[in-house]
């Protein structure tokens, strides 16, 4: 029998190992980002989701990719999007478990990435944790759109860490390099603004002293060529700003240089700017909160103050961590100065920045460790001072996370002041007292709403039931709104009637009630028409004070039946049932309420059910408009 080498049988058990490790931790993280963002739902579709969807549902994959005339230029999302909008179909729920899991995969990037960058396991594991926590994955989390960011941070990601690799690494190099090239190209057209990370690359190739020309080419011609695609496509090269703007219109070096100012103290926790920025300022936080905040910040100070003295003390690998600091540091410069330039900061922009920054703290854990070298292995061959090292990086890396857990469980739970959430959950709520309750009956119906305080547009009310029609049509459905039950008539089994709950962002189906209230069945008149052959109904009047009767008799006629009808007590008609439809018109005063008692003489003779003390008799279909 043939025996194994022990060296093969070493690697295949490590091999063996890690991937169960691996696995372990994949899981962990996926199971951390579906617990941490259990708040986040998606029901129904609105604002830029529901535009998005539009264009989906009209036009062809390739106009929807490759908009040409448009203000944006977004082809790799726009296709990636429309394979979402594709595979969610009227599932609107799935939108919010399918950002998780990005997310949640981004995570795994970054416990990869960051267990590289320190040289250990738990650093990295950690610093995923605290991507995950951060209070500024709402966006990312809680709207459709937010796909995009997440790519657009997964991909530049992939920039920054491929150009760490160039910048440290003597093997593959070339292959790095190129790599981070290509993930550039593609981010332009994942969102333009990231097309500033262009002077990154040259920043690296003067690092490394790099002599070959096609280096310094290459980043600059694939940054023309992104600007010559989008001026054929929309006829620009200047990104579009926020809110329909355009930046060139907009930019001032002023407010600029505000908004860099208050993105650098969002990533220290300390929360400046308006609603678009932060749901809870500095000012509006409890006093323990900014203490805490301000430790956390003393901890990172610590930290810089730890990786100076490892820099000033080792100078063989001093130029090492120096050049790797400036790549960390000019990659979240330019990302915070490219959402600087339009009318407004908001969170999700300062997302990139956050990621990049808990890459730079593990880069710098790992320093302190003294297990970061070029190549990523330890670099300290004492044992002692590496053990202290790796202690002092995680009791470090410990308080922080202790402290960042406590502030940014705190910021989440302001969640509602962001500006979407409760418009979010006006939407949820609609869906949930319409699709959810009746599914596909909704199509053809006529949905009342009691006022529009919302302020749902009327480009949102003709559109938002149509992402749940698999043809994506909803023929026939049509949203009202009224001021008053008063401005319709009698509910009919095509109406859906909702009202407003603004204490709790929600909207009550009050079908049934005004269905009572403007025909209240006392006795023997049932939901489908059908009347026994003595019956009691309370009917409210319309605007005209009319109350119109459709009488069908289905049965057999021998000339003697008659239908008697009481309103309040008196005899207000007699008809004669001769014909097997007959109408009748009843007048009182407008919108008030009368009780009408039917007697007929007659009942049905070969009814197949009897549904009260009395026998089925006629059916009679009541409008009051």
């Amino acid at each position: 029998m043939e025996k194994r080498n022990p060296v093969y049988l070493r690697h295949s058990m490590v091999w063996r190992y890690r991937w169960r490790e691996e696995a372990v931790v994949f899981c962990v993280l996926m199971a951390f980002a579906f617990f941490i963002n259990a708040g986040a739902k998606i029901e129904g579709l609105f604002m830029d989701d529901l535009y998005m969807w539009y264009w989906f549902a009209e036009g062809s994959f390739i106009e929807y990719v490759f908009p040409i005339g448009g203000s944006r230029f977004r082809a790799v999302y726009n296709f990636i999007s429309y394979l979402e909008y594709f595979f969610v179909g009227n599932h609107m729920n799935w939108f919010v478990p399918i950002n998780i899991v990005v997310n949640g995969c981004i995570a795994y990037t970054l416990y990869r990435i960051s267990r590289r960058l320190s040289g250990h396991g738990i650093i990295g594991f950690v610093t995923s944790i605290l991507y995950l926590l951060s209070r500024m994955s709402y966006y990312q989390i809680g709207q459709v759109y937010g796909l995009m960011e997440s790519l657009a941070l997964w991909d530049a990601i992939g920039v920054l860490y491929c150009l760490y690799q160039y910048l440290n690494r003597k093997e593959s190099e070339e292959l790095c390099y190129w790599i981070a090239c290509a993930l550039y190209f593609i981010n332009c057209f994942i969102h333009e603004r990231y097309m500033v990370l262009l002077p990154l690359f040259f920043l690296i190739l003067l690092f490394r002293r790099e002599r070959k020309i096609a280096k310094w080419l290459v980043p600059a011609g694939l940054f023309l060529l992104v600007q010559g695609i989008r001026f054929a496509a929309i006829g620009t090269v200047m990104p579009a700003g926020t809110g329909g703007t355009f930046v060139e219109e907009t930019f001032s070096v002023h407010q600029t240089i505000q908004f860099i100012f208050e993105e650098v103290m969002h990533l220290f926790g300390v929360n400046l700017g308006g609603e678009w920025l932060c749901p809870c300022t500095w000012e509006q936080m409890d006093r323990w909160v900014k203490l805490v905040v301000i430790a956390e910040d003393l901890v990172l100070l610590i930290v810089v103050l730890l990786f100076a003295v490892e820099i000033i003390r080792n100078r063989k690998e001093r130029a090492a961590y120096l050049c790797n600091a400036g790549l960390f540091i000019f990659f979240i410069g330019f990302c915070i100065l490219c959402s600087s330039v339009t009318i407004r900061v908001e969170v999700r922009w300062v997302y990139v920045s956050m990621t990049a920054a808990l890459l730079f703290l593990s880069y710098m854990l790992g320093v302190i460790a003294h297990k970061t070298g070029p190549n990523g292995m330890n670099i300290e061959k004492n044992a002692r001072k590496r053990f202290r090292g790796i202690l002092l990086s995680f009791c470090l890396l410990g308080v922080y996370t202790f402290l960042s857990f406590l502030s940014e469980t705190y910021n989440r739970s302001y969640y509602p002041k962001i500006y979407f959430w409760n418009p979010q959950r006006e939407y949820n709520s609609l869906a949930e007292e319409t699709w959810g309750k009746y599914g596909e009956e909704i199509f053809g119906k006529k949905i009342y709403i009691l006022k529009n305080n919302y302020g749902v547009s009327r480009f949102n009310a003709d559109t938002f039931f149509r992402t749940f029609d698999k043809e994506r049509k909803a023929e026939g459905t049509e949203v009202i709104f009224v001021d008053s039950i008063r401005d319709f008539g009698q509910v009919t089994d095509n109406m859906l009637v909702l009202r407003e709950e603004p204490e709790s962002y929600s909207y009550q189906d009050i079908t049934n009630m005004v269905r009572e209230l403007k025909c209240e069945a006392i006795n023997g008149y049932y939901s489908d028409g059908w009347m026994d052959e003595e019956a009691t109904v309370r009917v409210m009047a319309g605007s005209t004070g009319k109350i119109d009767l459709e009488l069908l008799y289905p049965g057999v006629m021998y000339g003697d039946e008659t239908m008697t009808i009481f309103m309040d007590g008196k005899e207000a008609e007699t008809v004669k049932i001769d014909q097997s439809i007959l109408y009748v018109t009843l007048e009182t005063v407008p919108y008030r309420t009368v009780e009408l008692d039917f007697k007929n003489n007659f009942y049905l003779e070969d009814a197949q059910e009897q549904r009260g003390d009395k026998r089925l008799s006629i059916i009679v279909n009541i409008s009051a408009d």
